[in-house]
């Protein structure tokens, strides 16, 4: 089901809301645009209305669910669902841009009576035409578009009918057949063609046994994989590498690997119809499976590329406090680096899994029509991050289904980088070898901010935040060091801007003195995450208290000094 024309009706007329003498004195009438639609609705906003209690009303009258909604206004997204909407500075008049999470992916097994076996896959949001091209792309035999008719019980499927229309029932599997169209056969069919549509275990992301195949027009370069194809196929991908002494896993090389290969047989990328910017999800060689996902920079929230009809960035900040639009991407790949392991001389070490489990992520360029190129056909810089297996997000299960371990390691996680987007439905659900449940964080692309106030952590109210860490975890929080993360980004590629690197010194301060304390990860998460959206956060508080103590051009050794001394204060208060 697309979000195109959607029309959100926000006056119950039934209840005679729109009465005059039931319209209370306080209160704003707001514009929401559903993004693809094009069409502005208008809304009552009233002086107690929260970001939960309007997109409850938004779920009344249209049935989109309160967690597959998210809000933009100015450039940010209303976030935090208990702050008050005029608080985020919501006038009469405004626009506000309602971007919908939709069901994501169909697996589509197709079966042939001759024996061959292939699938594809699609979004719901899909129709029968564009099935029909996505086998014809396979090259199996179904190339004449005009000449196929598709059958579901005996019933003909036009090329406009949607998927999400024949899938009334998830887990069902739906027969369809493609034939030759009987309007233009002379003879009988010589085969058919027979496809199963398969609602996937889980909307979200998969690491599979990824099968690699070396492929035509592939070598290496420094024991990085580049493709010998030129880029005027319109088919090239290709990693960054900015500093030649850096030495790439074998996990990386086989993830560009992979995508190549997918890439040069024909398969186009799927890009997701969950988040807010452009995510595209990148098939093996043999199509059947993913291996990666790709997010390309200028198709972020608020990026000049953005598919989500999101407005264009006046300033340049992205949709949380302290990032820019564009920079999405870089934050994805230090999130990977900096919870990796590392040796002594600052490379990732091997392929082992890091403390946190962030799936590996690389910068690439890539170049692929199938991307959104609104001013023609261009190469794209983004992360590629390897597709995660997994039954489903967090959202998706109570929280007392998690154990311990796993929610504290998401919690060393988002406080070292200050994570400011950090939900339920990014954190992915898997089984290790022995059966357990394991937790994998995704989409780190607003850590790292320049500033403490947007930073927000859904785990922090679990029972399992308020559960000390092991003795493990202690000790790795121990063996933590802010000055070699920065140095190793740097190595890297990423010089951290000033505010960026102070985030990570005074994040990683804050997570090292806490635990040494005994601190739960709720006693630390609270200290780094606002109560309101007015109301700055403890840290916010120690680091003006710290500024304001030194005088201005104070190197930034010294201001830490003070940072670090103001901390130890306000932490024996909150221990005593």
């Amino acid at each position: 089901m697309s979000s195109g024309g959607v029309a959100i009706c926000p006056f119950p007329i039934e209840n005679n809301a729109l009465s005059p003498c039931n319209i209370p004195d306080q209160h704003i009438v707001i514009y929401v645009a559903v993004s693809g639609s094009g069409s502005l609705t208008p809304m009552r906003v009233l002086e107690s209305d929260s970001i939960e209690s309007l997109k409850l009303r938004i779920q009344n009258h249209k049935g989109f669910v309160v967690k597959n909604q998210k809000l933009v206004w100015g450039g940010r997204e209303l976030a935090r669902s208990d702050s008050l909407v005029r608080e985020y500075g919501v006038t009469d008049g405004n626009v506000m841009h309602l971007v919908l999470k939709l069901s994501d992916l169909q697996v589509i097994s197709v079966r042939t009576c001759c024996g061959k076996e292939f699938t594809v896959h699609v979004e719901r949001s899909r129709d029968v035409g564009y099935v029909k091209r996505q086998i014809a792309n396979k090259k199996r035999g179904l190339v004449d578009l005009d000449d196929q008719e598709v059958v579901c019980n005996g019933e003909c499927l036009e090329d406009q009918r949607l998927i999400t229309d024949i899938c009334k029932n998830k887990d069902a599997v739906i027969h369809l057949f493609v034939r030759k169209s009987a309007k233009i056969r002379a003879k009988p069919v010589e085969r058919n063609y027979e496809l199963s549509i398969v609602a996937p275990q889980s909307n979200d992301r998969r690491d599979d046994d990824v099968h690699t195949e070396s492929g035509r027009g592939t070598g290496t370069e420094n024991g990085v994989v580049l493709p010998i194809k030129p880029p005027d196929r319109g088919i090239w991908l290709e990693p960054m590498v900015v500093n030649p002494k850096i030495e790439v896993p074998l996990v990386l090389e086989d993830l560009v690997k992979s995508t190549i290969a997918g890439l040069d047989r024909g398969n186009y990328p799927v890009r997701s119809s969950e988040g807010m910017g452009g995510a595209y999800f990148m098939l093996d060689a043999l199509g059947e499976r993913y291996v990666s996902v790709f997010k390309p920079l200028d198709e972020e929230p608020m990026a000049v590329n953005n598919p989500r009809g999101l407005p264009f960035t006046v300033d340049g900040e992205g949709l949380k406090k302290g990032t820019r639009v564009g920079q999405g991407g870089l934050r994805e790949v230090a999130a990977y680096i900096l919870d990796h392991p590392k040796t002594s001389c600052r490379f990732i070490s091997g392929d082992e899994k890091g403390f946190s489990g962030v799936p590996p992520t690389t910068m690439v360029k890539c170049l692929h029509d199938g991307f959104n190129h609104p001013e023609g056909l261009s190469v794209k810089i983004g992360s590629l991050q390897m597709f995660m297996e997994n039954h489903g997000s967090c959202e998706d299960m109570g929280a007392n289904a998690f154990p311990v371990g796993e929610v504290h390691k998401i919690s060393v996680l988002d406080i070292r980088i200050a994570n400011a987007d950090r939900h339920a439905g990014n954190i992915l659900l898997s089984k290790g070898e022995d059966g357990r449940t394991v937790l994998i964080p995704i989409d780190h692309g607003y850590c790292l901010p320049e500033t403490f106030e947007d930073c927000t952590f859904d785990w922090l109210y679990w029972p399992q935040a308020r559960k000390p860490y092991d003795a493990e975890t202690i000790e790795y929080i121990k063996s933590l060091d802010a000055e070699e993360d920065i140095a190793l980004l740097k190595f890297y590629g990423w010089d951290l801007p000033l505010e960026c690197a102070r985030t990570l010194r005074i994040s990683t301060m804050l997570l090292k003195k806490g635990a040494e304390r005994g601190l739960t990860p709720f006693a630390i998460g609270s200290i780094m995450c606002r109560e309101t959206l007015k109301k700055e956060s403890v840290i916010e508080e120690i680091v003006q208290e710290a500024l304001d103590s030194v005088l201005p051009g104070t190197s930034e050794s010294v201001l830490m000094e003070s940072v670090s001394d103001i901390m130890d204060r306000r932490l024996d208060e909150i221990t005593k």
